[in-house]
């Protein structure tokens, strides 16, 4: 296991866009990291935003160069009424590597780390960029058809996401739900995280700040995700962070399926990194086992890179 970086608390990221289409800008936060150092570009999950990674990025920032986006319709980015489309996120993500000054440089290359739907962003984006991808981390997601996997259809899946009414009932309400999901690891980054993903009525309710068209329609995109045939179109090395597998093991097998199926494209196997029963989202139960995993990585893009 890599030596993780112990995580700076003063550390405040800049916060920049990116226009990706005339009218459409994407935002981001660069946390910096040392000069000449491989770049780090994260990606967060359905309705979650930049700052969910902000464990990692604590600790990453001392051996990398990090940045992490906004995608299109979620937090400071804007939320047109189309471009939810691979092709658009992949797009979205490259202008950010480059706007960000990741891939400045011709011989420059990117480590792409995302959290399950930005999983699916990831490597639709590793597929596009090529050789100026150094790495792909898929955190807990892109391994799977979700169909399969939940066992829904898309519009069953959009009718499960509502959280319960007494959870939206009041800002603080919201935060005590989030917080007990693990009192040891709440923190101001956590409640900060949580914040940004809600908007607080008048009345004193609160609603997702990530707009209904949005959710539906990155959601059927999800459903669109193809990962046999996503993971073997990606040259760099791809690495599976596993929260946990399910009574059937049928994580488990999807992720043996989608590396054989590299193998068969005459690429390298899926890595896998697996943990017992963890939650979802592991930037904030398992940042320094995400931080090595990243820096396992990073350090042969860096040998490759001269």
């Amino acid at each position: 296991m890599e030596i993780v970086p112990l995580p700076d608390p003063t550390a405040e990221p800049d916060g920049f866009v990116v226009e990706v289409s005339p009218g459409d800008r994407v935002h981001f936060l660069d946390w910096g990291g040392p000069a000449g150092a491989t770049g780090v570009l994260l990606v967060h999950g359905l309705s979650n935003t930049a700052w969910s990674w902000a464990p990692v990025a604590r600790r990453l920032r001392a051996a990398c160069r990090v940045v992490a986006m906004d995608l299109r319709g979620h937090g400071l980015s804007d939320a047109p009424s189309d471009g939810y489309e691979p092709e658009t996120y992949a797009a979205d993500t490259i202008a950010v590597a480059e706007g960000s000054g990741l891939l400045a440089e011709p011989g420059d290359r990117v480590v792409i780390a995302g959290h399950g739907f930005g999983a699916i962003v990831a490597a639709w984006t590793a597929a596009a960029l090529g050789p100026r991808c150094a790495g792909v981390m898929l955190v807990d997601g892109g391994w799977e058809s979700l169909e399969t996997a939940s066992a829904m259809d898309v519009d069953e899946f959009l009718r499960g996401l509502d959280e319960p009414p007494e959870i939206m009932a009041s800002l603080g309400d919201f935060l005590a739900d989030r917080r007990a999901f693990d009192e040891a690891t709440w923190d101001a980054d956590q409640e900060r995280a949580a914040r940004v993903t809600v908007v607080e009525t008048h009345a004193g309710h609160i609603v997702p700040a990530t707009r209904p068209h949005v959710v539906e329609a990155s959601v059927r995109a999800m459903f669109g995700y193809e990962p046999l045939a996503a993971l073997a179109a990606i040259d760099a090395p791809v690495t599976a962070i596993v929260a946990s597998d399910d009574e059937a093991g049928s994580r488990a097998t999807a992720l043996a399926r989608a590396s054989a199926n590299r193998l068969g494209a005459g690429r390298d196997p899926i890595r896998a990194v697996v943990f017992g029963h963890t939650g979802h989202n592991l930037m904030r139960y398992r940042p320094d086992e995400v931080c090595a995993a990243i820096l396992e990585v990073t350090a042969p893009a860096v040998t490759s890179s001269r």
